[in-house]
């Protein structure tokens, strides 16, 4: 593949989603990325329902643009053919708990004897050391240790999972920043990335207010935002809408567009100080206005007015969009078996083609470029 990584060969032995979309995120631009899997290859590969031919649409989503060789890194033979390529690599990425990640020598200690300038990136739940690392981290945990699932969903309701998988994504890309960093210094080393401290970093604000305040967040009704209001979702007759009013500008914009002048002035509403200190009553009056008409109506209305608006639509709608289809996001991945639709990646640079795509590889395809043993038919 063409693109800026061009030239920057990266392992990846991992398994799942925060790892192999670090590794697709390299991938896609331009980055020749192996893909190490076991015998019986990544379990994603089994994950989930839908296939075009022999490529299971769940691993599809992680991994086109990749090499797979397939290796028992147990086996002295198998791991000498790593070793082979790890001394002409530029990093490593992987996202195995931290025992395996020793015991299969993928710490940047071990693998130095064979290339000193290599990165070593461990994306693990807890941290490579600790009295947690080696507890299981999945997606799910991970937003429960952290304040999300408590955050997430109304009040009264219970916590609440996003729709989503918000943790494994956020620190894919979290590793592949990382990973350029030190690609960037010249120099080898390990690379520590916790999916805990990763979405952490993310409650930024929620938890400064904490630290600094003693400020607990609370969970808002219909997602509000804990200062903005209106910043919330609202009904309207035939749906929701996204509305989101930032500062007193488009409050008094609002106001008249939606001939409620007296809003503006009101004291209770009139500025952003206001409106928090009162926000049951402001939310109740805005909510009671915008069910009376439908979605669309208030779009149509308020977004010329730039006030910050949107109806709120489902996945497929979404996927479907005159949006989507303008920033070329739905990708058409030709393999022998049939046409992959996925998601593209959102990074575009001038003078390269970063909208086409190789696809997944199968399981072990590449083994014999490599010298490792031919997969059996």
């Amino acid at each position: 593949m063409a693109g800026p990584l061009q030239g920057i060969k990266v392992l990846e032995v991992c398994h799942m989603l925060a790892g192999p979309y670090c590794g697709m995120l390299l991938a896609d631009l331009g980055a020749e990325v192996t893909k190490i899997e076991p015998p019986g290859g990544d379990i994603a590969r089994t994950v989930g329902p839908h296939a075009v031919g022999r490529h299971n649409v769940y691993f599809a989503s992680l991994n086109r643009n990749k090499r797979s060789v397939c290796l028992d890194l147990t086996d002295p033979h198998d791991h000498a053919v790593f070793a082979r390529l790890a001394a002409d690599a530029h990093a490593l990425v992987t996202n195995l708990r931290p025992s395996a990640i020793r015991k299969l020598g993928l710490t940047y200690p071990a693998m130095r004897q064979w290339n000193e300038r290599i990165v070593c990136l461990a994306l693990t739940g807890f941290g490579l050391d600790g009295p947690y690392a080696d507890r299981p981290a999945y997606d799910y945990i991970i937003q429960a240790l952290t304040g999300i699932m408590a955050l997430t969903g109304d009040p009264g309701a219970a916590p609440t999972k996003t729709g989503y998988s918000v943790v494994d994504n956020s620190a894919g890309i979290m590793g592949a920043v990382g990973l350029l960093a030190k690609i960037i210094e010249g120099k080898g080393g390990q690379i520590d990335i916790s999916l805990h401290d990763t979405m952490l970093s993310q409650l930024n604000y929620l938890a400064a207010a904490y630290l600094n305040a003693g400020d607990v967040p609370q969970r808002q009704l219909a997602g509000g935002h804990p200062y903005i209001i209106p910043a919330q979702i609202f009904a309207t007759r035939d749906g929701h809408l996204a509305l989101f009013i930032s500062h007193d500008g488009f409050w008094r914009s609002f106001c008249e567009a939606v001939e409620r002048p007296e809003w503006a002035i009101d004291p209770r509403f009139a500025t952003m100080a206001a409106r928090a200190a009162h926000r049951e009553r402001v939310v109740d009056a805005v909510s009671a206005l915008l069910l009376g008409r439908a979605t669309a109506h208030w779009v149509e209305l308020l977004a010329p007015k730039g006030i910050v608006v949107a109806g709120v639509e489902t996945l497929d709608a979404a996927l479907d969009s005159e949006r989507v289809a303008q920033r070329q996001m739905v990708a058409m991945v030709s393999t022998p078996d049939g046409v992959l639709r996925l998601v593209a990646n959102p990074m575009r640079f001038d003078g390269q083609d970063t909208t086409a795509y190789l696809p997944p590889p199968l399981l072990g395809e590449a083994n014999e470029q490599v010298g490792a043993r031919p997969m059996q038919a």
